[in-house]
């Protein structure tokens, strides 16, 4: 019966996380997450340029074709 009462590592409880590793853990989900952001960015440009390579007219090769800047619109009035 004395055996019964020996302490057992296995069932021992396993210490709570101290603050240091919370930290990291915080650390760790946080850069994963900006990862992940980073690269949804990535794929989403790729594709965008994909399509609108994909979606080109004969005009698009013209070279005022293409995104209209209004910055000089009124200038010189």
């Amino acid at each position: 019966m004395a055996a019964d009462l020996a302490p057992n590592p296995a069932v021992e409880a396993q210490p709570e996380c101290s603050k240091g590793s919370k930290a990291l853990q915080v650390i760790g989900w946080f850069s994963v997450g900006m990862a992940v952001a980073a690269l949804g960015i990535y794929v989403g440009t790729e594709l965008r340029s994909r399509q609108k390579f994909k979606k080109r007219t004969p005009y698009d090769f013209y070279s005022n074709a293409g995104e209209n800047e209004l910055g000089e619109f009124g200038v010189g009035i």
